[in-house]
C-alpha cells in the first residue's frame, strides 16, 4: 500500500515542529504505522527523506524500539505485562490462558485480523497488577477469566473503556495519536485510581501541603529528613484532579 500525499503533508508537519528535523523520527514511525500498520519499507524510506537520514539509521531505530512493528498488527494490541510484580499477581496465567483462548502465540495476531498478542515488559502500573493494554490504553486487576472477556468483547466489536482512560479506538488511529496528532480523548475517562491516590489521602489527613518559595520565586529549602520531604509534597495538582473526579461522581 502506498503512502498518501497526505501521510506526506503530515510527515513533514511533524517534522516541522522541532529545531532539528530528525528529532521527530520516533512520532514519524507511529504515524508510518498508522497510515500501514505496520513499519514498511516505505515508510521508513518516507522517514529518512523528510528528516534527512539514511533508511539504515532510520531502520536502525525501527528495530531497536519493541513498539514499532514490522509485521501487520491486528485492529487491536494486546499486551500482558508478564514483569516479575505482574507474573507473579497472574500475568503468566493470563498470558497462557489468551494463548489458548485466542489460539496464537506470543506476537500473532488472531486468524480474523482482530488481536495480535504480545507478552510486554513493564507498564508501569504495578499498583495495578497484573496489568494489561489494549493499544496503550490500561486495563487495571486483570484475571484470566477477565481477559478473555475482554478480548472477546473486542471481538464482537463491543465498545471498551479503559480502567484509567478513555474509551479504545483501533490500532492505527492510536498510532495517529501517538504521533502528534490528537483524537481529543486525552480527559475521557479517570486518569488516576483508588492505589494511585494513596498518597494524596495520606498528605490530607495529615495536613501536608507544598512548601512555600523565596522573593525570587524558587522552591524552599531542600528537606532534611524523610518526614520533612513528606510535608513538603507539592499536592496541588493530585488535589485539584481528585476534587474533579469526585465532583463529577
Amino acid at each position: 500500500m502506498a503512502l498518501t500525499e497526505q501521510t506526506r503533508a503530515d510527515a513533514v508537519e511533524l517534522a516541522g515542529r522541532y529545531p532539528q528535523s530528525r528529532s521527530a523520527l520516533l512520532p514519524l514511525l507511529h504515524l508510518v504505522q498508522s497510515a500501514e500498520g505496520t513499519v514498511t519499507p516505505d515508510g521508513i524510506a518516507l522517514c529518512a527523506d523528510v528528516v534527512g537520514l539514511t533508511t539504515a539509521e532510520v531502520a536502525a531505530v525501527a528495530t531497536f524500539y519493541t513498539m514499532y512493528k514490522r509485521h501487520k498488527v491486528g485492529r487491536y494490541h494486546v499486551g500482558v505485562c508478564t514483569n516479575t510484580l505482574c507474573a507473579v499477581m497472574g500475568g503468566d496465567a493470563i498470558f497462557e490462558r489468551l494463548k489458548e483462548h485466542l489460539d496464537v502465540g506470543n506476537d500473532e495476531t488472531t486468524a480474523d485480523g482482530t488481536i495480535t498478542l504480545e507478552h510486554v515488559e513493564c507498564n508501569a502500573a504495578c499498583d495495578y497488577a497484573p496489568v494489561m493494554m489494549v493499544n496503550w490504553e490500561f486495563m487495571d486487576n486483570m484475571t484470566p477469566q477477565s481477559a478473555t472477556e475482554l478480548v472477546d468483547a473486542l471481538r464482537e466489536g463491543q465498545e471498551v473503556h479503559s480502567t484509567r482512560g478513555p474509551r479504545v479506538v483501533k490500532w492505527r488511529d492510536a498510532e495517529r495519536v501517538l504521533a502528534g496528532f490528537p483524537d481529543d480523548l486525552a480527559d475521557e475517562g479517570p486518569s488516576a485510581g483508588p492505589s494511585s491516590l494513596v498518597g494524596l489521602a495520606l498528605a490530607r489527613e495529615n495536613d501536608w501541603t507544598a512548601p512555600g518559595t523565596d522573593t525570587a520565586g524558587r522552591p524552599g529549602s531542600t528537606a532534611d529528613s524523610a518526614t520533612e520531604a513528606a510535608e513538603q509534597a507539592d499536592t496541588s495538582r493530585a488535589e485539584s484532579e481528585t476534587r474533579q473526579q469526585e465532583d463529577g461522581k
